[in-house]
């Protein structure tokens, strides 16, 4: 159990829903074992209150805050400083106090380059498919271009695709479109090594699979950003690909969070078991 005191230093999470955050339990375990005084809490803030918020953050002397859905690309005007990497995703999942100052980040396209790693696959020389374009993809494409050796991009909205394509084009030409027709999907496929689900088909039961289960083959990796095992992840282990969820990511980018705010190692074996026991 947390001691509070009047020196406690307060985080949190902001967004709306955010009672089903795993987010309180990961920190809380990390601010607690490193012996902090500091505690993590949730604040389900309604949109239109948003920028009310983001002032109390400051009025209040909150030490960071974490942003999520669907407040991260509508906080960025709210706040005095964005770093580059978040001007250029166009979103922010971390803020930090910094003696009045408001500094936005986002730390997901590193968490989810914190997974790949710890899971021990390169995406050097490597051709990656995104499906979805999403903010989430936008934060992992900002990475993914920068590493692989090409990287593909498919949405069900081509326009969206194609305004997230020229985007990332910006920093790596090695982007293109993905097509999902039957003609070219197959042929497409081969080409591919690692194939990542960024949207949200899966959350609900009896959602269409975002790829033809039958055309993977052994060789490829499939990862699925969200953090519970799917029906994607659970067909495509059974044909023998190498299957990550987004539980990885969702700790990573937590602790890059961690440090930005802290100045501290994160102990991430902590706030992985934190993160377990309690999906």
């Amino acid at each position: 159990m947390l001691k509070i005191s009047g020196k406690t230093k307060v985080l949190g999470l902001l967004g709306w829903p955010v009672e089903h955050s795993l987010s309180p339990a990961m920190h809380n375990a990390a601010f607690k074992h490193l012996g902090l005084d500091c505690c993590y809490l949730t604040f389900p803030v309604k949109p239109e209150f948003l920028r009310d918020a983001v002032k109390a953050v400051r009025a209040l002397n909150l030490a960071g805050i974490n942003v999520t859905v669907p407040h991260k690309e509508k906080v960025i005007p709210f706040l005095d400083k964005v770093d580059k990497e978040a001007a250029f995703i166009g979103a922010v999942n971390t803020i930090v106090n910094q003696c009045d100052k408001l500094i936005g980040y986002n730390t997901d396209g590193r968490g989810f380059m914190g997974l790949l790693s710890e899971s021990h696959i390169s995406v050097k020389n490597k051709n990656v498919l995104i499906v979805g374009a999403g903010g989430a993809s936008r934060a992992i494409g900002y990475y993914l271009c920068q590493s692989a050796s090409k990287l593909f991009l498919y949405d069900i909205d081509k326009k969206k695709a194609g305004r997230l394509i020229r985007s990332l084009k910006k920093i790596n030409n090695n982007v293109f479109s993905f097509s999902f027709q039957p003609s070219a999907f197959s042929h497409q496929l081969d080409d591919i090594d690692i194939i990542i689900n960024a949207t949200p088909l899966g959350l609900k039961k009896g959602d269409p699979l975002p790829v033809d289960i039958n055309l993977l083959k052994p060789r490829h990796v499939v990862c699925d950003l969200i953090y519970k095992k799917t029906k994607l992840l659970d067909m495509a282990s059974k044909r023998g690909c190498k299957t990550l969820n987004g539980l990885g990511m969702l700790l990573w980018q937590g602790a890059f969070a961690f440090e930005l705010w802290t100045g501290k190692k994160p102990p991430v074996e902590v706030m992985r078991k934190a993160l377990v026991s309690n999906i």
